[in-house]
């Protein structure tokens, strides 16, 4: 036997990760580098990765916080949206010296004047953008169990990672801009050949959704619902699939057997699974029964094995779903036996949320332990043909051997005994008590006192176990109570003082939601519970749904409290549900990114979600503070050209956001199943999907809806209307053209 070494999987989890935050810090610098084509301009927006590197890890190191995979996921997530604020400020910054510099040596502002005014001018949008960012990842933080330990590093290292980005946009980068960008700059006109040909490109596409802008919304709201009502009808997990390496094993024999043959099942399991070409001689350990001390103690009928998998000679690599279901078929071949096959995380994660071993457990509750093996038999047999329904079982309740001491009262009152007596005789003999310590060199032993093996071994001499009477008369223990052989359960649970028994099975080839959907079905129709018995559906389903319900309800308060801030600043309701509507937008390619994967909807792509709200609310608030900009400062009238121009000078710093978040997350959208990435690829497959959808569609949403119910909120404090809604497209395209 090898020694399993849970270590191995945990630092080739942490390098992917690792190389996921070095790929996708490379990608970021190459599109930064290719769409600014100015290596000055480059290094000012670059410099805010490795600072924000540098402060997450003081952060981390002042709190005692370790580095993990969900620490280093939490800054491979965020890699690309780091340099978002500061392409931002840097990019307003350098066009508004272009501009400076384009005009009249006379007429030219001072470079500090130029650099502050143009740092204020997105001051609102970047603070206001992380601040919904900040807002909504907070529910995080409020996760339940095993979800809330796994995500709360991941939030923790997103959040002081983008805080850091924004201070550092509104601090350093225009330091480094008063530095670097002092000399002559190029032409005003010189946009790189990309960036060009981007701004002619959206000029239709601008002009078209204010045309259209009916179609266009109606169209927007058919795509949403469509995406809605996918998601509602989706598979859904708790948490995406390990990719451990190894598997698990619990082999379950009748109670009662002894460890000798408990044993010798586990051997001929080992021999089974030794068959499985991805084991072959790879097992790396078996425990069988676990000391009464052990924090998860087990009886020694339950057998514990685990085996590495690994490539078999034959070349063939087969996937992790067919290797388990050919362990399992293997196991099945053992008579006698009960087995679960998992992964190591997976059941402990299992065991940690329920304490029962399985992803899925049904909890019968009554008053008579018959009455509920009866039932756990029923209902074991109601769902054991639902499909994806593995590892099914009744919790082992079963009667056993027992010997049973009835004390006499009477004759313990004639002895001047008590039962304590009894009671306290019975427990130093069978199980020992504690009556001092031995000093033995510098080591310390309990010293116990317990009765010879005998009275263990063969349980009809505990008839003449002798109690001592407080008189000091010895007297036999069958003189003071009855004595008999019967049987009984081995085991009794209560769970809410209520006696219970459970239903246990694991989910394969399926989704947790709808094999459990299936399960609650089957219990409705096909099984009829007594009056005074119910029952419940338990384990990672039952954290699945109070996961998300606690989720949905803190998003929902942080998305109120949100609107309410956009209201205060920009002074208009129809403002603040413009730029939010980035946000169904979203959805719709988040929605398709699952579809197209074949992902579950789990607590990992709801988070995603949720950091996806803010990341495709800052795009409408940078455009809607443009538009105010350029109404009020620049003293535009708001018509379709100045819709326009604020779209074509908010297009490169809203598309280099977008592109430098989406690169920075293909390392992890590409890594599907990789040890460490589980996690994180519903996470960033979300965000890539719906920051890819929003950043599209916000071209035709926003100045179709800006068109319709923004403009009052965008005039509101400049002299003058916005005219009837209606413009000739031709007459619009001609103006701008001269």
């Amino acid at each position: 036997h090898e020694v399993y070494e849970q270590a191995l999987f945990i630092d080739t989890a942490v390098h992917n990760v690792i190389e996921a935050l070095r790929d996708g810090s490379i990608l970021v610098v190459i599109i930064i580098v290719l769409f600014l084509l100015n290596l000055r301009m480059s290094f000012i927006i670059l410099i805010s990765i490795p600072l924000c590197f540098i402060t997450t890890a003081l952060v981390f190191s002042w709190f005692g916080m370790s580095v993990n995979t969900m620490t280093l996921g939490g800054l491979a997530v965020a890699v690309g949206e780091l340099v978002d604020s500061a392409i931002v400020g840097a990019e307003n910054i350098y066009r508004r010296l272009r501009e400076n510099q384009a005009k009249p040596r006379g007429e030219r502002q001072p470079l500090f004047k130029v650099i502050t005014n143009a740092t204020d001018e997105v001051f609102t949008g970047i603070v206001l953008g992380t601040a919904i960012v900040l807002f909504v990842v907070m529910p995080l933080f409020a996760l339940p169990g095993v979800v809330g330990r796994l995500f709360t590093p991941i939030g923790t290292a997103y959040l002081v990672s983008i805080l850091t980005s924004m201070i550092v946009s509104i601090t350093v980068t225009p330091v480094l801009c008063s530095f670097l960008l002092n000399r002559k700059l190029p032409d005003i006109e010189r946009d790189t050949f990309l960036v060009r040909f981007l701004k002619q490109s959206i000029k239709p596409v601008v002009y078209g959704s204010i045309k259209f802008r009916y179609a266009v919304v109606v169209g927007s709201i058919v795509l949403c619902l469509w995406a809605l009502v996918v998601v509602l009808t989706m598979g859904k997990d708790l948490l995406p699939e390990f990719n451990e390496g190894s598997a698990y094993v619990i082999v379950m024999a009748p109670p009662g057997i002894n460890l000798d043959e408990s044993s010798k099942l586990g051997i001929a399991v080992e021999e089974a699974m030794m068959k499985v070409p991805e084991i072959g001689a790879s097992i790396t350990g078996r425990r069988t029964g676990r000391a009464e001390g052990d924090e998860h103690a087990i009886g020694v009928n339950i057998s514990e094995i685990e085996a590495e998998l690994e490539n078999p000679k034959n070349g063939v690599i087969r996937p992790r779903a067919e290797i388990m279901a050919d362990i399992r078929g293997r196991l099945a071949e053992v008579p006698g036996i009960i087995t679960e096959v998992q992964q190591p995380i997976q059941h402990r994660i299992s065991a940690v949320i329920s304490g029962a071993r399985t992803q899925i457990v049904i909890k019968i509750f009554g008053p008579n332990l018959g009455e509920l093996r009866r039932l756990g038999k029923e209902v074991h047999a109601a769902i054991k043909d639902v499909p994806g329904v593995v590892d099914d079982y009744v919790e082992q309740q079963a009667l056993v051997p027992q010997i049973r001491i009835t004390p006499k009262y009477e004759e313990l009152a004639m002895h001047g005994m008590k039962l304590t007596h009894v009671l306290s005789a019975m427990e130093t003999a069978l199980q020992g008590k504690i009556f001092g310590t031995v000093l033995e060199g510098e080591r310390y032993f309990d010293f116990i006192v317990r009765g010879v093996d005998t009275l263990r071994e063969q349980p009809d001499t505990i008839a003449n176990l002798l109690l001592t009477s407080p008189t000091g008369a010895k007297v036999p223990l069958r003189a003071v109570a009855d004595i008999e052989r019967s049987m009984g359960p081995n085991e009794i649970f209560h769970e809410n003082s209520r006696r219970r028994i459970y239903v246990m099975c694991n989910v394969a080839e399926a989704d947790l939601g709808s094999v459990v959907n299936q399960i609650d079905s089957k219990l409705r129709n096909d099984v009829e519970f007594p009056e005074g018995y119910t029952w419940s559906i338990g384990g990672q389903y039952e954290q699945m749904v109070e996961s998300t319900r606690t989720m949905t309800t803190l998003s929902l308060v942080a998305f109120f409290i949100i609107l309410s801030i956009l209201v205060v600043e920009f002074r208009s309701f129809p403002l603040a549900v413009i730029i939010l509507l980035n946000i169904p937008m979203a959805l719709i390619g988040s929605v398709l990114a699952l579809v197209i994967t074949n992902t579950t909807v789990n607590m990992g792509a709801l988070v995603g979600f949720i950091a996806l709200c803010g990341i495709a609310s800052r795009n409408g608030i940078l455009l809607i503070s443009h538009f105010i900009t350029l109404v009020h400062d620049e003293g535009e009238d708001l018509t379709p050209q100045t819709i326009l121009r604020g779209c074509q000078e908010r297009l490169t710093p809203v598309l280099m956001t977008a592109l430098t978040t989406n690169l920075g997350l293909i390392p992890l959208v590409l890594a599907k199943g990789e040890p460490g990435k589980e996690i994180l690829y519903p996470v960033a497959l979300v965000i890539f999907g719906g920051l890819l959808s929003s950043t599209i569609l916000d071209w035709t949403i926003t100045p179709a809806t800006v068109w319709m119910f923004g403009r009052k909120g965008i005039l509101r404090g400049k002299k003058g209307i916005a005219g009837n809604g209606e413009f000739d497209l031709e007459e619009s395209e001609s103006t701008q053209t001269e």
